[in-house]
């Protein structure tokens, strides 16, 4: 217990330190990958959210999912890659290889399904090689690109308004 308190404060001043140098850099070239980070912990419409993004045009072998999940559980199968506090060294690092091939990869866009600031989140969304970050207002403003002002339970209107601005905004 102590030792999971010890690596949140940890990880969170290195996510201070690293958002107070966040130079925000946008780019116009179209959505092509999307990368999804959820938190697993209170939501469980993933699918729902997969079934929206493939209607709205975007096939779902170019979308790759990483999960937050607050109790890590050991013999427990996940069909996507999940990581825990538990995958954090107490240098801030990633033991689990899912999150260093999800981080290294180059999104189009990523979008950061929560609205509760945990370390753990915030770190994997702060270092993503990702091009374009949308994610929810309650959220810390430098980590997204573009905020949505809604819940995680309205993942329609979320959908419906990001491919709205994207269209504005000549991504999709």
């Amino acid at each position: 217990m102590f030792i999971n308190q010890l690596k949140d404060f940890l990880i969170k001043n290195k996510v201070k330190k690293r958002l107070s140098n966040v130079t925000p850099d946008f780019n116009s070239n179209p959505i092509k990958t999307v990368g999804i980070i959820f938190d697993e912990t209170y939501f469980e419409k993933k699918v729902a959210i997969l079934n929206e993004l493939e209607k709205k045009g975007i096939p779902l072998e170019k979308i790759s999912v990483l999960i937050f999940n607050t109790v890590a559980k050991k013999n427990q199968a996940f069909e996507h890659p999940t990581y825990s506090t538990n995958d954090f060294t107490l240098a801030a690092n990633f033991k689990n290889p899912d999150v260093n091939e999800f981080i290294s990869k180059k999104f189009d866009l990523l979008i950061n399904y929560y609205d509760i600031e945990k370390a753990a989140l915030l770190q994997v969304s702060n270092l993503s090689n990702a091009s374009f970050k949308v994610g929810f207002s309650a959220v810390d403003k430098r980590i997204n690109h573009f905020m949505i002002n809604t819940t995680t339970n309205n993942y329609k209107v979320f959908i419906d308004e990001l491919f709205k601005y994207l269209k504005i905004l000549n991504k999709i």
